[in-house]
């Protein structure tokens, strides 16, 4: 039997949260649990599409209230042990942060978009290389870059800042973050990923995501725990087919991916020709691709 929780409960475990749910998602989801057999197995997939839910469904089903022996990151099985009743309550609460405005849901879109194509990919890959475990996997691209959506918050011209990161040719994205800020959406994510009780391996690889160049081609990396250097690998070729470079930097050129990919897939084993054949794999989902995300 599914243990409950009341509203109140509910408020108090997802205290600060703070990124907002996909509009079409909210719609798509009350639509599953007005049917009269709502598919569990539809919910599940349709809150793991989304960073705001699926972070707040981790962080409840982690909490000190479940207390559960083994920390829970698959989005599938927290829906399942938090049941369909629990789901619509947490739902229905995040609702009311639905006041955004259309420049909101428009700017927001982007983060979005890009999130759920990176965890889409990510779990491809982490199959086709045959990493253990897919859906950490899929968690990681989904979370990766929960930390934008709190700049964006913090500062309005954000994305502006994004675009002129992705633009570098020699320093890191995170580096104008930086200068500009006093901090990046890497530090900052890994600080979110933390809050929703994420394995520490995720929340330091998120921290790490834009220190690919130094972990796969500097000498000094040759001890990174290879598990967490694998996840780091599936992420950064997953942002390359995605043309995250595109989507959130609005560049022509993924500058980050020309510096670390030959070091990267030869740490994974896969050659120029393997790489091509997942890009035009990924590219037959619907991703990916020159004409991707027109700039």
């Amino acid at each position: 039997m599914n243990k409950k929780m009341s509203t109140d409960q509910i408020k108090n475990v997802l205290a600060g949260i703070t990124i907002p749910p996909q509009p079409q998602i909210l719609v798509d989801l009350q639509m599953e649990q007005a049917m009269p057999n709502p598919d569990i197995h539809r919910v599940a997939e349709l809150i793991a599409q989304d960073v705001g839910l699926s972070g707040s469904i981790l962080k409840i089903v982690n909490s000190r209230f479940y207390d559960l022996t083994n920390q829970i990151t698959s989005v599938k099985q927290a829906v399942e042990i938090l049941g369909l009743e629990s789901i619509v309550n947490i739902t229905n609460g995040l609702s009311i942060k639905g006041e955004m405005t259309d420049e909101t849901v428009v700017a927001m879109s982007r983060f979005w978009d890009s999130a759920m194509d990176v965890a889409m990919v990510a779990a491809r890959i982490a199959k086709h290389i045959g990493f253990q475990s897919p859906d950490i996997a899929h968690t990681l691209g989904l979370f990766h870059n929960s930390g934008i959506p709190l700049l964006m918050e913090l500062r309005p011209d954000y994305l502006s800042i994004a675009e002129n990161s992705y633009a570098g040719h020699k320093e890191r994205i995170i580096d104008t973050e930086n200068s500009e800020m006093n901090t990046n959406h890497a530090v900052v994510g890994y600080y979110v990923a933390k809050s929703w009780n994420l394995p520490i391996e995720l929340c330091e690889v998120i921290a790490e995501h834009h220190n690919a160049e130094k972990i796969f081609n500097s000498t000094q990396f040759e001890s990174y725990d290879s598990y967490k250097k694998t996840l780091l690998a599936i992420l950064k070729m997953s942002e390359h087919l995605c043309c995250t470079y595109r989507v959130l930097g609005r560049q022509p050129e993924d500058f980050e991916w020309e510096k670390i990919s030959s070091g990267l897939l030869e740490y994974v084993g896969l050659s120029l020709d393997d790489f091509d054949g997942l890009s035009d794999a990924i590219t037959l989902m619907g991703i990916g691709g020159e004409d991707y995300y027109p700039i």
